[in-house]
């Protein structure tokens, strides 16, 4: 069944590619009229989207689905659509004195790869997908889609509005399960993009690379959130605690630990718990707080806790309605806070992606600094506090894909920043003219005087006295 689907990918690719070469220069016009179509079809089909998606979960607020998914990335495509054009042109370049005067030029032209396959996760099934979409349509590209199959309601209403608003060759969605996404990976695509865990990212560059298919990996990690002695803890705290309990913290920026000055741990845990209480009086009942996406996760995310709690970690269920959640099947789980952490527990170890938040504390800022330094690049890294030379201390001395400061995940809604991750993170962007230019291939062009350059420069043969003069002159 595997190698049918393969076969079936690898004929819409050449349909595609073949598309695409006899099309080629696309107009404008066309490229933007695909973006409008991408945006069309979210905004017509916004309320069945957050629909199966909620219903992908078991558990997901429509509203936010709304602005995450649909709202956000129609505004993406906005973005691209006003900027496209300015993008595509070509940039001039220097030349070398003298060639420049002798009427010589360079220019870099920022062309379509051709056709870029999309391997799009399960947390935001649709901005994940659509997002790079945009993108990939503005720099004049084709694509091919692969959804996960654990929101499979979702991917199969990707797969029949894709087939209803745009042609075969200009977009197809495949779905399945891993070994589709596995035989997706190994296509000779011209690009490939993959949002997901770091270890899958891994697998999917090992499979790209059979066919040198450049790769941008949007991965994870362990973000961290450090806040400083001066922070605003009660403020920093509420948006510590919308970030985390937004989709139930199933979010590849989602604070995956906090980092504070020991003599502040509680009253940043308390900034927490109060944060929490405010957005989310109870849980159980509140369509406004997601489930967990599989009872796979679920389990996963209870065995972390149970970990922590063996090797001495104090955990803290901020519960703010006393519910039990001992007898329920919505896999909804409440924020769980782990004090006195250890590098043994495998909350510690593994991305967490769920609504759990170990806390470590410091007595020096430097602790912190060096702590992120000696694990993987993480994806965001949040910074609370007021001290503009601590803040630039944390921000000089560390690495991460990206940064926000006073809150956090807000920089991956800048749609003129590049999102991306950088090591263990991921590899690559999109977002900003940094995407238009992740999905193009910089082709140089140097157009050469009428004068025999050559000559004139010493580089022709028989060599002599000249070419003696051009390298001393080079290396003046």
């Amino acid at each position: 069944m595997a190698d049918d689907q393969t076969s079936v990918m690898e004929a819409v690719l050449r349909k595609q590619r073949a598309a695409h070469n006899q099309m080629r220069p696309e107009p404008m016009k066309l490229r933007k009229d695909r973006v409008e179509r991408a945006m069309k079809l979210l905004k017509e089909h916004a309320d069945d989207l957050c629909k199966v998606m909620s219903a992908d979960f078991g558990n997901r607020s429509p509203q936010q689905s709304m602005i995450t998914d649909i709202a956000g990335t129609v505004s993406f495509g906005k973005y691209c659509l006003k900027n496209m054009e300015k993008w595509s042109r070509p940039d001039k370049r220097h030349v070398q004195f003298p060639l420049g005067l002798l009427g010589a030029k360079a220019e870099v032209r920022y062309e379509p790869k051709g056709v870029i396959g999309i391997l799009s996760p399960w947390n935001f099934p649709v901005n994940l997908t659509f997002g790079p979409l945009m993108q990939i349509f503005a720099a004049g590209n084709r694509a091919m889609i692969k959804p996960s199959e654990f929101t499979e309601k979702t991917s199969l209403l990707m797969k029949e509005l894709v087939a209803e608003y745009f042609t075969p060759d200009e977009c197809v969605v495949f779905t399945g399960g891993p070994e589709v996404a596995q035989a997706f990976s190994g296509i000779a695509f011209d690009h490939l993009v993959f949002t997901g865990s770091t270890p899958t990212g891994r697998k999917v560059m090992e499979a790209a690379s059979a066919n040198l298919v450049p790769v941008t990996l949007e991965l994870g990690g362990k973000s961290p959130v450090i806040m400083g002695e001066n922070a605003d803890f009660t403020k920093a705290g509420e948006r510590v605690a919308l970030g985390k309990m937004m989709n139930a913290g199933q979010i590849c920026l989602a604070p995956d630990y906090l980092y504070v000055p020991e003599s502040k741990q509680d009253e940043a845990i308390h900034g927490v718990w109060q944060g929490v209480a405010n957005m989310y009086p109870a849980l159980l009942e509140n369509d406004d707080y997601a489930s967990v996406v599989t009872d796979r996760h679920f389990d996963r995310l209870q065995s972390l806790v149970a970990d922590a709690r063996d090797k001495g970690a104090e955990v803290i269920e901020v519960n703010p309605g006393n519910e039990d959640f001992s007898n329920t099947n919505t896999r909804k789980m409440p924020l769980t806070i782990l004090k006195n952490v250890t590098e043994d527990m495998t909350a510690m170890q593994e991305e967490i992606f769920g609504p759990i938040l170990p806390v470590k504390t410091y007595s020096q800022i430097d602790e912190a600094i060096d702590y992120v330094n000696e694990h993987d690049r993480p994806l965001g890294l949040y910074y609370f506090g007021q001290d503009t030379k601590e803040r630039e201390k944390v921000l000089q001395r560390t690495i991460s894909g990206g940064v926000t400061v006073n809150d956090v995940v807000f920089h991956v809604s800048m749609e003129d920043l590049p999102f991306g991750g950088v090591g263990g993170s991921g590899m690559g962007s999109y977002h900003g003219i940094e995407g238009f230019r992740e999905f193009s291939h910089a082709r140089s062009v140097y157009t050469q005087s009428r004068l025999d350059i050559a000559k004139l420069g010493g580089f022709k043969p028989p060599y002599g006295s000249s070419a003696d003069k051009a390298a001393k002159a080079l290396m003046k």
